[in-house]
């Protein structure tokens, strides 16, 4: 999977997260304020709506927020590393666990850190799983070798045509205008 380079993964990363969180915030903040608005049906839209205004930006915010930490820090370490790995990814998320934590105090730094960390590690060793088992079982694309003319020595790299009679006719015999 290709990444966009470190300057730019930040922002795209950043505001990713934050649609992310705010579309995933209107849908369940849309169903939760529905169900708890009185039994009126038009009461029930506009708990709803209102639920959405209330809470959803919160949502996107928060993942805003963990996004732009999890990538600063990524990027960070892909700077400081001098390679691009899992580990960073798992490094950086352990980190970004512990920083958004901070002000619950250490034990909760502590617990949000091994918590990102596994997290990530899960992510990171299921694409590398994946990755070798496509690798394992997909077959390797077919190389075409281009046609070389026999009697010149030459390889004929001009792209066959969709208009083009067969080799061996005409242009008035395959059907064409002129």
């Amino acid at each position: 999977m290709d990444r966009e380079p470190c300057p730019w993964r930040i922002v795209d990363d950043c505001g990713g997260a934050f649609a992310l969180g705010t579309i995933g915030g209107t849908f369940f903040h849309s169903i939760k304020g529905f169900r708890h608005a009185p039994s009126d049906q038009f009461r029930r839209l506009i708990g709803s709506l209102n639920a959405v205004k209330q809470r959803a930006p919160r949502i996107g915010a928060s993942f805003g927020a963990w996004g732009c930490t999890f990538s600063l820090l990524d990027c960070s370490f892909v700077y400081l590393r001098k390679k691009e790995d899992p580990w960073n990814s798992i490094l950086s998320g352990a980190a970004t666990g512990a920083i958004l934590q901070a002000r619950q105090g250490p034990a909760a730094m502590f617990a949000s850190a091994v918590f990102g960390g596994f997290i990530l590690a899960m992510i990171e060793g299921t694409g590398i799983l994946l990755n070798r088992y496509n690798q394992m079982f997909m077959p390797a694309p077919a190389v075409e070798e281009p046609p070389v003319d026999t009697d010149k020595g030459k390889v004929d790299l001009s792209m066959p045509s969709f208009f083009s009679s067969p080799p061996g006719q005409s242009s008035s015999a395959s059907g064409h205008f002129s």
